[in-house]
């Protein structure tokens, strides 16, 4: 099984100015848990803003999610993996950077998320 046989195909992107506070409302209301993050310029890669990055890098801080921008708390570079590549590779990429989610490219162009979960289903319909 393939990596693009599992991808989410909807991504959610944000602005790097918008403050966590709205991706909290938009994850909210799109009932997901990572948005990417659009770059700056053109010299900038995507990032990613997951609910451990906001717990972890605004909340347990004590800061204030609106005064605080998803591009200050983004994890850039965002790792990536081809469409093509196997689930056992994305999973032993996931294991060995301990990532829950892969941003999935076709010829370099982001295409969806694969999440740990996506894998771990992958794995009991292979058994």
């Amino acid at each position: 099984m393939k990596v693009k046989d599992l991808v989410w195909k909807e991504i959610i992107t944000v602005k790097p100015d918008i403050s966590v506070s709205e991706a909290i409302d938009l994850m909210l209301k799109k009932g997901i848990r990572a948005l990417l993050v659009e770059p700056k310029d053109r010299d900038e890669c995507y990032g990613i803003i997951t609910v451990r990055d906001i717990v972890y890098r605004v909340i347990a801080r004590d800061l204030k999610p609106s005064d605080v921008k998803v591009s200050e708390i983004a994890t850039k570079p965002i790792v990536t993996i081809d469409c093509n590549c196997s689930i056992k590779t994305a999973a032993k990429l996931m294991a060995s950077l301990n990532l829950a989610r892969l941003l999935v490219t076709e010829c370099g162009k982001p295409i969806g998320l694969i999440t740990l979960m996506d894998v771990m289903k992958a794995a009991r319909i292979e058994e």
